[in-house]
């Protein structure tokens, strides 16, 4: 097993050039052309069978292995964020308003050095890895038009693993854990319709203003009194927008907000409510409410099997690592729409480093992680990796 973090460090330079690159030159989802323009010279250089253009900017590749065996996928995703960049690094964005405040830098240079590390064992392998290197995951629907457009078929893998750099914990730390480990997410947006008028007439208007602070604070109670203590699940209120003058109430406020659920079952009952609590209270205070809820992506749930064996993995390969096999956030992932269909495991890395000023949380305007992550992400996936195709469950 030391093996493979002894090639991924070797490989250490090629990572992190990969990376700043990747960094400097960030590109929106839907538009990582020259991200994959980059992904695809390299896996040609390596010899393996490329395909370009699925859902507009992703690139698969398959690597054959030299033996029988399962095929296995390995996804890694490519796009950046809306964001302009105050990290002062000196491979800082060079696209204004853009930057990688998320780590898809980190993972698409991974996902190259994993493919280098497995190419040169290709004879020996069982088997054939696919690797999938997807575009838009940041809540625009890449892992959904990947699967669409044919992702999991020809060949169909029978297995998955996808990984996560992860600014909320140090470098040095590791989550690999059973079930669900991120959460299901909705968005919604509210036009709350009043009737207009003189801020000092009320009683000659129907405010909406009001009637949004009513359904804010009852949507509230959804958590309180509707889903179990023992369960899990969020409603985040996120912008509040009405009215344009203080001395006039507005015709109507617009709100959006997200929905954050683990189990299929409390998703329901949240939905429910919201939209109960959400309509009667806007009725009672006069008021209209048009309301949009879009689902963006089921929670991503470990199949228990093959999470098992990449935590067998981790502490043969990495046993000075902090191994939480507790860890589940209700942040949403994509990867979900692939492991709905084929069993698989999304892990997570440390790589924040506060003593180097690098822990700075995702989507945050200074976000950075600790290089050093890297190989520690290349080692992992490539050993797990192998050991899968070895050892199918």
């Amino acid at each position: 097993m030391a093996d493979y973090f002894d090639q991924a460090h070797a490989l250490f330079e090629y990572t992190r050039s990969l990376r700043r690159d990747f960094h400097r030159n960030p590109e929106l989802g839907f538009k990582e052309f020259r991200t994959a323009g980059i992904v695809t010279r390299e896996l040609n250089e390596l010899g393996l069978e490329v395909t370009t253009g699925i859902a507009r900017t992703g690139v698969v590749a398959m690597l054959e292995g030299g033996r029988p065996g399962p095929v296995i996928m390995l996804r890694f995703d490519m796009d950046a964020l809306p964001i302009q960049e105050e990290t002062g690094a000196e491979y800082a964005s060079q696209n204004p308003g853009v930057m990688h405040a998320c780590g898809h830098d980190g993972h698409t240079a991974v996902g190259l050095t994993v493919a280098r590390i497995l190419a040169a064992q290709r004879q020996t392998l069982p088997g054939a890895v696919k690797f999938v290197f997807q575009p838009a995951e940041e809540g625009l629907g890449g892992a959904e038009s990947m699967v669409a457009e044919g992702v999991l078929e020809n060949p169909s893998p029978q297995m998955c693993l996808g990984l996560h750099l992860w600014n909320n914990q140090p470098l040095g730390w590791l989550g690999i854990a059973p079930g669900p480990v991120m959460a299901a997410s909705e968005v919604f947006s509210l036009i709350v319709k009043g009737k207009g008028g003189h801020g000092a007439l009320p009683n000659l208007a129907v405010d909406p203003v009001v009637a949004s602070a009513h359904i804010i604070t009852a949507l509230q109670s959804i958590i309180a009194r509707n889903v179990s203590p023992l369960q899990t699940a969020v409603v985040t209120v996120a912008t509040v927008h009405g009215g344009g003058a203080h001395n006039v109430i507005p015709e109507e406020v617009h709100l959006t907000g997200t929905i954050r659920t683990f189990d299929a079952g409390v998703r329901q009952v949240v939905l429910k409510r919201f939209n109960e609590i959400i309509q009667q209270t806007a009725t009672a205070l006069g008021c209209q409410v048009e309301i949009d809820v879009k689902s963006l992506t089921p929670a991503v749930v470990n199949d228990p099997a093959v999470t098992q064996l990449v935590h067998q993995v981790a502490e043969s390969l990495l046993p000075k690592l902090t191994l939480d096999s507790q860890v589940s956030t209700m942040g949403s992932e994509d990867m979900a729409f692939y492991m709905g269909v084929i069993p698989g495991c999304f892990f997570f890395i440390g790589s924040a480093n506060a003593e180097k000023g690098l822990d700075a949380p995702h989507h945050h305007p200074r976000f950075d992680v600790d290089e050093e992550a890297l190989p520690v992400a290349a080692a992992l996936m490539s050993a797990a990796a192998v050991r899968l195709l070895e050892n199918p469950v």
